[in-house]
């Protein structure tokens, strides 16, 4: 069979579940659970022979970040529902305190199994020479080369703390990471409570010398037990542990703040502060200094998690050394499109010919970053607009948009504040802004502004051209390196008047009107969604043809699943790529018959947003109706934030989403994770198989379409050029 024949193949036969369950609030799977079992297809990754050492000991660092986001914004606001005695069920029927329960039996089995994967790692990297040392394992030479380095490198910003009447338990603050210490006097044995605040602005693992090709480490809490005889002279140490702090990292601001910026720094302060929401402790602690550290952080006994290995899993991102190239993927140069370098990289020049479709991370990002500077330099661009979710700090973006704004042009910023986790650096990016002459705004504040918009109006004869970027991903120059998303440059003249009008919305407050191609949330997306899903169904029932292909991050909204439910029992075959958090329960008899998903988790984290409705003709077809969005389908997406939905109607760009980029996702076996009516994810095909077909490989070694120059599209393959085996969905 054909990858072409698959995409036609019959569904799996669908299981049976009790009438209650497909009726009833158990056909939606848990938002909670379904993010738990992401973070474990993340931690798979870790032990997957066809991922390299360090790559995977990148995804054990990874999963255990985001299991500490997890809990300081999700588990907290559960928390507080608990605590209030709100009732509030989530849409699979559960209370808030079911769910925590449940939450934290599975967290603590994926903390466990971290550590055991940790074991794993740590044992190949010895065989790599890459090695996790103990002070037991330390040589003379090591330990005169430690007691300088401490000296000169650590010593000067450590703060050792009593902890006595007189010295009240200090505040240890979100992710704090500490030694706490039972120390004897030897001059008359009285004993010392005191902690040890692990600073974060210094390395989490010491280098030691060694070998040619040998890299060598000591954990700095070692080193610090090494030398606490220079710290806390004249005593002898008697019992120690290590804890960690993850405190509620969610952020309220008031609806009626006057000074918005003011308000988030305000905010930002009271994070760090929050109430503590998980306590991680070295295992056989003393029991004393267990019970001192539970008291002073208010941590009851279901917060505790005690830790037989490593604490901090996260920050062995540290080990993933740049040097050893021979166990990391091999390196991989984004590619500049054809039409762009036959313009001699003029980009206006290049859209001016047709639409462009760039392919992250597969084509450079940086034509996003040069559309802006070559804006910022050009005489005849009077006007530049742009939305900034998420940036990096040192942003070339922001240079850019200062650069255009001191060199006159009418330059105006919408800077999204509420960027969870990037707030402090958007407030950053914002006065630099506003220093330059750019004039900034802030969008609404009941709603964030999650669109990825850029227009730079450019003055052409006696005509001015809107030139507009549209995208799935932030402009953000680090992300998108391991972010697949998708770029649209057009000069379109509707589609500039659509963005100019969101701009308007997002600066004036004053709802769009007329918009001739978009739909935005909160406004007009979720609706036109639903038609587009309601469409596909009429044509199922008419006897057309009738298919939905979406590719997404996360699908939790309650009435877009129902619709999807509806267009299953109608006869539609809706196929979805959802990487992170799935509500909907696919493969139901009588409820989502011919729905399938799965999740794709690899060389590159999933994150573009497209759909694809068949209109009557089936998929892939040039009657296609193809749509990318910056929004997944969830209720803060759809309500409670500004997102675009752009269709698509260059046919080459439309080829290009649907034959190349959706065909190939839908195609994967090598990195695919079959959901199941049960919740459970599947890896149906084996690992360690270089011929399975892996869509980040295939993306990796072909070109797109869109950005094809002189040479054509001749020669670009479509997925049913690919290989004669059929895919694992």
């Amino acid at each position: 069979m054909t990858q072409a024949d698959f995409l036609k193949s019959p569904f799996p036969a669908p299981v049976a579940l009790p009438d209650g369950d497909v009726t009833g609030p158990r056909r939606y799977f848990n938002r909670e659970l379904s993010w738990l079992a992401f973070n474990w297809r993340v931690l798979d990754e870790a032990s997957n022979p066809d991922v390299p050492l360090l790559e995977r000991l990148r995804f054990l660092s990874i999963s255990a970040t985001n299991l500490d986001e997890f809990y300081t914004v999700r588990v907290a606001g559960l928390r507080a529902l608990q605590r209030s005695g709100n009732a509030t069920l989530s849409e699979d029927g559960r209370s808030p305190s079911e769910q925590l329960e449940l939450i934290h039996e599975d967290a603590r089995r994926l903390m466990q199994m971290q550590q055991t994967v940790f074991n794993r790692l740590k044992r190949e990297m010895e065989g790599q020479g890459i090695t996790i040392l103990t002070r037991s394992k330390l040589t003379a030479r090591d330990l005169k080369h430690l007691a300088d380095h401490f000296l000169h490198k650590v010593f000067p910003i450590l703060s050792p703390l009593a902890i006595d009447p007189a010295h009240p338990f200090p505040f240890i603050p979100n992710t704090g990471f500490s030694l706490a210490l039972e120390l004897e006097r030897e001059a008359d044995h009285r004993t010392l409570k005191a902690l040890l605040p692990i600073p974060q602005q210094i390395s989490r693992f010491v280098p030691l010398p060694g070998k040619p090709g040998e890299h060598r480490f000591l954990p700095l809490e070692e080193l610090l037990l090494l030398h606490l005889g220079m710290l806390f002279p004249g005593y002898t140490d008697r019992g120690h542990c290590s804890f960690r702090v993850l405190r509620d990292s969610d952020l309220e601001v008031e609806d009626e703040a006057e000074d918005l910026v003011r308000e988030f720094e305000t905010a930002l302060k009271r994070r760090r502060r929050g109430e503590v929401i998980r306590l991680k402790l070295s295992a056989g602690a003393p029991a004393d200094l267990r019970a001192l550290i539970m008291h002073e952080l208010g941590a009851t006994e279901d917060m505790v998690v005690e830790v037989r290995g490593l604490l901090g899993i996260a920050d062995l991102k540290e080990l993933v050394l740049s040097s050893r190239s021979d166990l990391l993927w091999p390196p991989f140069a984004p590619r500049v499109p054809e039409r762009v370098q036959d313009n001699h990289g003029d980009l206006f020049a290049a859209i001016r010919q047709k639409d462009i479709l760039l392919h992250h991370p597969y084509e450079t990002f940086d034509l996003v970053i040069n559309f802006l500077e070559q804006a910022a330099r050009d005489p005849n661009v009077v006007a530049i607009k742009q939305t900034l979710y998420r940036t990096s700090w040192d942003s070339p973006i922001v240079s850019a948009l200062c650069e255009a704004a001191e060199a006159g042009k009418s330059v105006t910023a919408l800077v999204e504040l509420k960027a969870r986790f990037d707030e402090a650096a958007n407030i950053r990016q914002s006065r630099r802004l506003e220093r330059a002459g750019a004039h900034v705004v802030y969008g609404f504040i009941q709603y964030k502004t999650h669109a990825k918009i850029s227009t730079v109006v450019r003055r052409e004869g006696d005509q001015l051209v809107t030139y507009t970027h549209y995208g799935t991903g932030n402009y953000h120059p680090i992300t998108a390196r391991i972010y697949t998303d998708l770029s649209f440059f057009t000069c379109d003249a509707a589609l500039g008047r659509d963005a100019t009008k969101v701009f308007n919305y997002l600066s004036g407050y004053v709802q769009p009107e007329g918009l001739e191609n978009l739909a935005i949330s909160p406004i007009t997306l979720k609706p036109r969604l639903l038609e587009l899903i309601g469409a596909e169904a009429d044509h199922a029932r008419a006897g057309r043809p009738a298919e939905i292909w979406a590719k997404m991050n996360s699908l939790i909204d309650p009435d877009v699943i129902d619709a999807l439910y509806a267009a299953s029992q109608a006869g539609v075959k809706i196929s979805l790529v959802i990487r992170g958090i799935c509500g909907l329960r696919p493969g139901v008899r009588g409820l989502s018959d011919n729905i399938r998903v799965k999740s794709i988790v690899g060389r590159f984290l999933e994150h573009s947003r497209i759909v694809c409705f068949g209109n009557g003709k089936g998929l892939p077809s040039k009657s296609a109706r193809v749509f990318m969005s910056s929004a997944d389908w969830m209720g803060r997406n759809l309500t409670r934030r500004v997102e675009t939905l752009v269709e698509i109607h260059n046919p080459t760009v439309k080829a290009q989403i649907e034959g190349q980029i959706i065909a190939a996702n839908l195609a994967d076996e090598a990195q695919s994770w079959v959901l199941g009516p049960d919740g459970g994810y599947v890896r149906e095909l084996g690992k360690g198989d270089a011929a399975l077909f892996n869509c980040h490989r295939f993306f990796m070694e072909n070109p797109s379409l869109s950005g094809r120059g002189t040479a054509g599209a001749k020669d670009v393959p479509r997925l049913a050029q690919l290989r004669d085996e059929g895919p694992i969905l």
